[in-house]
């Protein structure tokens, strides 16, 4: 197709009266699973509301891991990186496994794969995701379920006794939230809604904002009786329908969140597989693709630079270790640590595979959500590519006023990618349900944090300073310091717009090596190391993230130049890439905590 035959952004497909009707069936599906699902599960005791009664099977579980990782964010982020810059930061998701399988799935994928030499070596560099969850069912899990916890800060709090470490990790927590967890999700849904209703962007994320504080609201009345055996009938109506959209504040708890979260994967895959479809349909195949991504040149550039055109090494993943935007090393070492933290130690993620019946099944989950992360290479980025040939001059433009005209981002507008591709190939009622999916999945995962995050607060922060607020003081305190992560979050957004050359997915995992990081090893010394103590995982934290947050601070004051201006950062800037400082990062926090741990007292046997 013609660039230049791309639709005008004022021409874009608008919803239609099946996509509205199947947006009303979508929800009404998730609203009978979870009816289903509350009245299937035991919700009277703790572990039957936060652990769904350790009762699920190997397929829900799988099913949740995946939902809970890939949501709105991957599906814009991760498009706009293919759009941007070739299949590199795929990396995310990829990594080396098993040279043979993988040999065999990538002839058998597109046998073409395997004579590009260098395309076939980077295909055989399997998910990044897959080692590290399966890190969690065969290492970390057991330890978990031997400890007897529920929750990572409190593994912590048992491991290494004192409060400090908990309370440090929980201030931690609620830093990543913001950084990359609740403005990325406001951003990420709210420019899926600029594209398709022709909104502003922050209007968009009011209304965002409000339909998930109504929902937010009614899970808090739900929940508030989430223990209690007898409810009466117009009760359980009410929470039922929180049941299909909340996800932290679900009546039926965890168990509710898992069997939806299962529904929406399959329907996720049948949506976003279709869109594949239609995408390489529309573009003529993957000879189509590798020919026509490198000449998807905008026809408005700024004048002698590199704006607008592709990466010579699109179609590499491993690429230069000095000049690249992601050097191999980093790929290999930097960026597997920030990855452990999320799949081994993040408590939304522990948490579901906690739930499994057996260790058997946490086992299973894991693999079936680690062939799960198989895919979003073919279903996310490869469409994501396409789009930029498809609509060069809109998703690839390379003027900054042209920019800001098209998506209200002079930066770039890779991140319009898959968006653009849903508005425009598929038809009336798979439209309708591509953004059912994608809207739900971002309604769950905000309520969900918003929960978590307040919870974190109350309970390990504000019980800390006050030795015994009331229930109604804490569910006041709890509400009000949502309202201030919303209000941070959303002055945030335009950090994240204009951050890594405005592409939502390296931005998640640049804030990801300043600050995972440290966490990651102190639950490794944890886990692994016995003569690891308090002191040394205390002071490890406190130095790793005084260093991370002085390079994140860095970041900000000295952003990359853009592709017409020049470098003239600071030197630990321009010169150390982010994977490399991950790497570094890890090594100071590493030897901060030996070293501590060695001068001070061995941890008592029972911490051990």
């Amino acid at each position: 197709m013609d660039p230049s035959a791309s639709p005008s952004p004022s021409s874009r497909n608008p919803l239609s009266t099946v996509d509205v009707v199947v947006l009303v069936v979508y929800f009404l599906l998730i609203l009978a699973v979870g009816l289903w699902s509350m009245w299937k599960t035991k919700r009277s005791t703790v572990d039957g509301y936060f652990l769904a009664g350790k009762n699920m099977t190997w397929w829900p579980v799988g099913a949740s891991l995946f939902a809970s990782n890939i949501g709105s964010g991957h599906f814009i982020g991760l498009a706009g990186s293919g759009a941007a810059a070739g299949i590199g930061a795929i990396a995310y998701e990829w990594n080396v496994r098993d040279f043979i399988y993988a040999a065999k799935i990538c002839w058998h994928v597109n046998p073409c794969l395997a004579r590009d030499g260098g395309l076939f070596l980077n295909c055989v560099r399997l998910i990044q995701g897959i080692v590290m969850v399966l890190l969690l069912g065969w290492l970390f899990l057991p330890i978990y379920v031997a400890s007897g916890v529920m929750t990572m800060p409190e593994y912590l709090q048992r491991r290494f006794g004192g409060r400090r470490t908990q309370i440090f990790i929980a201030v931690l927590s609620l830093f990543i939230y913001v950084f990359t967890k609740i403005s990325v999700d406001m951003y990420a849904g709210a420019l899926f809604i600029q594209l398709a209703l022709q909104w502003n962007i922050y209007w968009a994320v009011l209304m965002l904002l409000s339909i998930t504080a109504f929902y937010t609201v009614a899970g808090d009345f739900c929940s508030s009786g989430h223990l209690k055996v007898e409810k009466t009938s117009a009760d359980a109506f009410r929470c039922s329908i929180c049941a299909c959209v909340t996800v932290g504040c679900s009546p039926g708890g965890l168990a509710a969140v898992i069997y939806t979260d299962a529904v929406q994967t399959a329907i996720m895959l049948a949506g976003s597989l279709t869109l594949m479809g239609f995408s390489f349909a529309e573009v003529g195949g993957w000879d189509a693709l590798m020919d026509g991504y490198p000449k998807a040149v905008p026809s408005i550039r700024v004048p002698n630079s590199t704006c607008g055109i592709p990466r010579d090494d699109s179609f590499h993943i491993f690429r230069d270790p000095v000049t690249s935007d992601l050097p191999w090393p980093g790929v290999m070492i930097g960026m597997s640590i920030p990855s452990m933290w999320y799949w081994c130690s993040d408590q939304v993620i522990v948490q579901r595979s906690l739930s499994a019946k057996t260790l058997t099944h946490a086992k299973g989950g894991s693999l079936l959500a680690a062939y799960l992360k198989m895919l979003p290479f073919f279903i996310i980025m490869l469409p994501g590519m396409i789009s930029r040939i498809l609509y060069t001059d809109d998703v690839a433009c390379a003027d900054p006023d042209q920019c800001d005209q098209i998506c209200g981002n002079p930066v770039g507008c890779s991140d319009t990618a898959y968006a653009r591709l849903v508005m425009e190939l598929l038809p009336a009622g798979l439209r309708g349900l591509m953004m059912a999916v994608m809207i739900a999945a971002l309604m769950s995962s905000l309520t969900s944090i918003f929960n978590s995050a307040s919870t974190i607060f109350t309970m390990d922060l504000w019980k800390t300073f006050r030795s015994r607020p009331s229930e109604w003081e804490l569910m006041i305190v709890g509400r009000l310091f949502v309202l201030v992560l919303v209000v941070v979050s959303v002055l945030w957004i335009p950090i994240v717009q204009a951050s890594q050359g405005g592409q939502l997915f390296i931005y998640i995992q640049s804030i990801s090596t300043y600050l995972q990081p440290p966490v990651s090893i102190i639950f490794l010394a944890g886990c692994f190391w016995k003569r690891a103590n308090e002191k040394g995982a205390f002071w490890g934290l406190v130095v790793g993230m005084l260093v991370g947050c002085i390079r994140m601070l860095l970041d900000f004051i000295y952003p990359a130049p853009l592709c017409y201006e020049d470098d003239d950062r600071p030197a630990v800037l321009k010169y150390v890439h982010y994977l490399y400082f991950s790497t570094l990062l890890s090594f100071i926090t590493l030897v901060v905590v030996v070293v501590v741990s060695l001068a001070t007292e061995e941890p008592k046997p029972e911490q051990v």
